[in-house]
């Protein structure tokens, strides 16, 4: 009995904790983002600024963003996440409009990350662009042979063998062997998708390890020989080490944008607008690309920009690469069953 009583008191200490012994507190801000993908500091400038108290959590991919959110557990205010996963919540009808005259700011965004949105927010009614960019070979030149990483046939090099690092995600593996077989990266035909996985199991004994935030760092350290990594973490990784650089291969990848929603769950909308704004100030939003390195939307934070770092073409890929490329679609909810089962066995393949 003691032990019931001592459960129960555990379980309501944990739900007053998230929601203040049943009465909502309307001066918080409960947000759920990727890991490192913003500025801690800016955290801590909107609190000293608004008074408001931000709860902040990571996820790893959007797959784990939307199993978070679907469990309900938390009302969360404001996510950042993934083009294809945000259409998959719009068409559940999980995601509530933005009042853009309340974020009055939005006037520092370039208009043409609306136009891109609109692959996955027709009518811009929902979303707030991020950051955008697209995948790639992170590679170090004094290991790799730089005429092979045009095409994403060398992470299947044995010569390389150990030493290739493939990102820790569903959608962004298959994309790889998807163009390597000429497919879409939003093929959801099955025998493709059995292509696909043959190829990424017949490579696994090359494979070093499976990381997404972690192969940056692998790469700086010299760990590893490659990776398949975003654009942004490549860039960052070029800064602290001379010997890396980064490839777009010529098959074509995922052009991807991060946006913010609020979602349905969504208790303090008017403080998650006041954010958005926060983070369209250029200050901010120069604060946020100095610590994530992505492609900003913010044309007063570009222009500000030295030229060497604006010609960058691992952060601001040319627009003959984006138009070699695609942007990911949600998929439903039998093809997206097939391709996580599908990744489960090459995980586990021996």
């Amino acid at each position: 009995m003691k032990k019931t009583l001592l459960l129960c008191f555990m379980i309501l200490a944990v739900f007053s904790l998230f929601h203040g012994c049943g009465k909502d507190d309307p001066n918080t801000l409960t947000i759920l983002n990727y890991g490192k993908y913003i500025e801690p500091k800016v955290l801590d400038m909107f609190e000293a600024e608004t008074g408001i108290k931000v709860e902040y959590e990571e996820y790893i991919t959007p797959e784990n963003m939307y199993t978070k959110y679907k469990a309900g557990a938390i009302d969360y205010d404001l996510i950042c996440t993934s083009d294809y996963m945000i259409e998959k919540l719009i068409g559940e009808n999980e995601v509530l409009e933005l009042h853009y005259s309340r974020i009055p700011l939005v006037k520092n965004l370039d208009p043409s990350y609306f136009d891109f949105s609109k692959s996955f927010d027709p009518q811009n009614k929902y979303t707030l662009p991020y950051f955008f960019g697209t995948v790639g070979i992170l590679y170090n030149r004094e290991m790799v042979d730089e005429s092979k990483v045009s095409s994403w046939q060398v992470l299947w090099d044995e010569s390389y063998s150990g030493k290739i690092i493939m990102a820790d995600s569903v959608r962004d593996s298959f994309m790889v062997a998807e163009k390597i077989l000429g497919y879409s990266l939003n093929t959801t035909d099955d025998d493709r998708l059995r292509e696909a996985q043959k190829l990424l199991i017949e490579q696994k004994p090359l494979v070093y390890s499976y990381l997404v935030d972690e192969a940056q760092d692998e790469m700086i350290a010299e760990n590893a020989a490659m990776a398949v990594v975003y654009s942004g973490e490549a860039g960052l990784a070029l800064e602290y080490n001379d010997n890396l650089a980064f490839s777009v291969p010529e098959e074509g990848s995922n052009m991807w944008i991060d946006s913010w929603f609020m979602p349905k769950s969504a208790r303090h909308t008017e403080n998650a607008e006041k954010f958005l704004n926060f983070l369209c100030r250029e200050d901010i939003a120069a604060l946020n690309f100095d610590y994530v390195y992505y492609a900003t939307p913010n044309t007063k934070v570009k222009e500000s920009l030295d030229e060497e770092l604006q010609e960058n073409s691992t952060i601001f890929p040319p627009q003959e690469i984006l138009n070699n490329c695609e942007v990911l679609k949600s998929l439903d909810d039998e093809a997206a069953m097939r391709y996580n089962l599908y990744w489960k066995e090459i995980k586990s393949a021996g």
